[in-house]
This record gives C-alpha cells, sequence and structure tokens, in this order.
C-alpha cells in the first residue's frame, strides 16, 4: 500500500511508471491503491467545488462562518468527487472501449483518479488565497474579485491542463497506443468536465 501512495506523488514528477502500474488488475494490487484513490478523488473533488460561483457566495447572508464554510466543502467536494469519478469513468471507458481498450471500467476510473492529481494538489493554492482575501473569497464582490486574483485563475487553470495531459499519458501507458488515439479515447472524459466547470463558474 505504501508503494501506491508513492504514486500519488510520483504521478506529478514521472507518471508513466505510474500508470503503467495500473495494469495490474489483481485483487492485491485493487485494495493496495484504492486508499490513494480515495483521497485524490476526495480532494479533487473539495478543489473543484470551492472554485464554483456556488463557493463565492456562501456568506452573503450571514449564515455561514468559517467553520460551515469548511464542512461545506469537504461535503460537497466528497459529492462531487464521487460523481466525477464515476461518470467521467465511464465516459472514459466509453471512450476507450470504442477505440478498441479490453480494460475494466475500474481501470479507467483508477487512471482518472491518478490524472486528477494535479487539480487536488491545487488545494495549496486556498492557504495563500485565505491569507490574503479572508472571507470575501466567499462572499459576492468580495476585495477577492480584484486584477490579484487573475493569478489564482490562471493557476489554477494550469492545474486542469496539467490533468488533462496526465491523462491522455495515462491512457497511453495503460494501452501502448500512441499519442492521437490516446487522445481520441479521452475526448469525451475531458470535454464534459470542462464545460460543466464552465456552467458551474459562470
Amino acid at each position: 500500500m505504501r508503494d501506491w501512495w508513492l504514486r500519488a506523488l510520483l504521478v506529478l514528477q514521472r507518471p508513466r511508471p505510474v500508470f503503467v502500474a495500473l495494469r495490474d488488475d489483481s485483487k492485491e494490487a485493487l485494495s493496495d491503491r484504492s486508499e490513494p484513490v480515495l483521497a485524490i478523488v476526495l480532494l479533487a473533488g473539495i478543489a473543484t467545488v470551492l472554485s464554483t460561483t456556488a463557493a463565492g457566495t456562501l456568506m452573503d447572508d450571514g449564515s455561514y462562518d468559517g467553520l460551515l464554510v469548511a464542512v461545506w466543502a469537504f461535503l460537497a467536494g466528497s459529492l462531487y468527487g464521487a460523481f466525477g469519478y464515476f461518470a467521467f469513468g465511464a465516459l472514459l471507458q466509453g471512450g476507450a472501449k470504442a477505440l478498441g481498450s479490453q480494460g475494466s471500467y475500474r481501470r479507467s476510473r483508477h487512471v482518472l483518479a491518478f490524472a486528477a492529481a494535479p487539480i487536488a494538489l491545487s488545494l495549496v493554492l486556498w492557504p495563500v488565497k485565505v491569507a490574503l482575501y479572508g472571507e470575501a473569497l466567499f462572499r459576492t464582490g468580495g476585495s477577492d474579485h480584484g486584477t490579484g486574483t487573475h493569478v489564482f485563475d490562471v493557476l489554477e487553470l494550469g492545474f486542469l491542463l496539467w490533468a488533462a495531459a496526465l491523462l491522455v499519458i495515462g491512457v497511453r501507458a495503460v494501452h501502448g497506443w500512441t499519442w492521437g488515439r490516446a487522445g481520441a479515447a479521452c475526448l469525451l472524459a475531458i470535454a464534459v468536465p470542462a464545460l460543466i466547470g464552465l456552467a458551474l463558474s459562470a
């Protein structure tokens, strides 16, 4: 199990060996990587919901304080992470199957989870944002809506693009496919979350 926790970090630096290791579908391997997969999925979900318009209005009516915002982020992030894990994993599996994959739905979900590691990592931006803007992050029209926040927007976009690139790398490594074939298999699993993200942040 320790090896898979290390791979959850290694995927950010040397992704190919991590995704190649996902070819092992034995019960022991599946059990060993279940906890790192769960952790990445939950953290990525939390990072995602914190970036939505809904999060930016939580303190508008005074019914939320810092503790309730944290609880909301955990619960909503857990739900969104679980939804993305199964729904977007199904899109990835469908794209891969259409191009000749013989792999399992579970393996597709695990590829998706490890590819989402940069999104989970993007949570490191939040302590800095909270230190700079405080509760204004969760209020409409707060001081966090100035030009300085564009830096964080660009950084968050960078994490998302990093995750999309890892997904293509992961599919290519797991299946031994060409870049074009791997990219085509990932098309729906990348495009649909992107569209949902745009809708949630609008």
